[in-house]
């Protein structure tokens, strides 16, 4: 997870940590917690690189390509 996010182009820069929170066998889930560094406020960062959504693409997006 956390070589994904180092090499994103888009998220590779503020990436700083991939934490596991919780995993279960049992029904295949995985919690887990990234840490970003961001810069000062610029107006649309956080609403567009740090969106949940958009940060979840990028984890989608290189299953995709492995596939």
């Amino acid at each position: 997870l956390a070589d994904v996010y180092r090499s994103s182009p888009a998220l590779g820069r503020y990436f700083r940590s991939a934490q596991v929170d919780y995993f279960s066998n049992e029904n295949s889930t995985v919690l887990y917690q990234l840490k970003f560094s961001v810069p000062p406020s610029t107006e649309g960062f956080m609403e567009n690189m740090m969106n949940p959504d958009f940060i979840s693409n990028v984890l989608r997006q290189n299953i995709y390509d492995e596939d």
